[in-house]
């Protein structure tokens, strides 16, 4: 690869191995501010096209070449080819000391980076708490973005200030705690797809022609007081004890998938129970639903 020019103080020179969602958003969000990407490893089509639309002029290349010509490297795999990947390239030498490295996933800290740290490499977690498209979309929603950060003290000015050159905001999430992050972020997002897709089926089934309209001001709203206020947000049958309710509700479950119906009886029972934890629930009330919900048998 051509040498790249000289960059100005602070500007690093910086490869991207992985140009899936994350990686391409990032590195464009990166060269925005200066930074120069010298280098990206892309190979199914869709990648190509993702540097293509993101990371223009960017030359692609092998990933120890990527590694080779940077000052940092960023490493957007998915979260079980990361130790490998690190790992392979120290064995081949590919890391060499004083170069800064950052992988993007949420449940590591720094340990899948040993293997580089080992050989004089700063390494650091920086996962942003967001869901990507892999468009430009995702450069304006980086400036509303949390990044969780684990760094080594004498790293975790460096780490911030990539997160807020990028337009987000670092949070420090200690090594030990970031399987239980991860968790935190997936338990509410991932599962929160699972959940209105389901809503949508089931209102579908109701004659709703455009579910999505009537779910998203309800939805928006419950969020944002969830978001404020925790538990004391909590509303619905199972949260003022209608056990009428939710008694008509599992009749009518069972002309819903199974996935469906099973998922509604968990959320039921956690609700009851948090309820319960806050004293929303009068004893009477509390019984009546526990029958109801033990009635129900577990349909997978």
């Amino acid at each position: 690869m051509t040498p790249p020019p000289l960059l100005p103080p602070g500007r690093l020179r910086i490869g991207i191995v992985g140009v899936g969602k994350v990686g391409a958003v990032l590195g464009a969000a990166l060269a925005r501010t200066g930074h120069l990407i010298v280098a990206a490893s892309a190979v199914s089509e869709q990648s190509l096209a993702r540097a293509a639309a993101l990371l223009p002029d960017t030359p692609i290349a092998a990933p120890d070449d990527v590694v080779a010509a940077s000052d940092l490297v960023v490493l957007a795999v998915p979260d079980d080819a990361l130790s490998p990947l690190v790992a392979g390239l120290a064995t081949t030498g590919g890391w060499r000391a004083g170069q800064l490295a950052l992988h993007t996933s949420g449940r590591s800290g720094l340990a899948p980076l040993a293997p580089a740290i080992d050989q004089g490499v700063g390494g650091m977690a920086i996962h942003p708490a967001m869901s990507f498209t892999g468009t430009e979309m995702d450069l304006q929603r980086l400036r509303d973005c949390c990044f969780g950060v684990t760094a080594p003290p004498d790293l975790v000015a460096v780490a911030q200030a990539l997160v807020v050159e990028m337009g987000g905001e670092p949070v420090l999430i200690d090594e030990f705690d970031r399987v239980r992050y991860h968790l935190g972020l997936v338990h509410g997002s991932n599962y929160c797809i699972t959940l209105v897709a389901q809503a949508m089926e089931i209102l579908r089934g109701a004659g709703v022609g455009d579910p999505g309209r009537v779910l998203r001001p309800l939805m928006n709203a419950a969020l944002d007081n969830a978001l404020r206020a925790g538990d004391a947000a909590l509303t619905g049958p199972v949260a003022r004890g209608d056990a009428g309710t939710v008694a008509e509700h599992f009749h009518v479950l069972r002309d819903e998938e199974p996935d469906v119906q099973q998922v509604y009886r968990v959320l039921a029972a956690a609700t009851l129970a948090r309820a319960r934890r806050q004293g929303r629930l009068g004893a009477v009330a509390a019984g009546a639903l526990a029958d109801v919900l033990a009635d129900q048998e577990d349909p997978t």
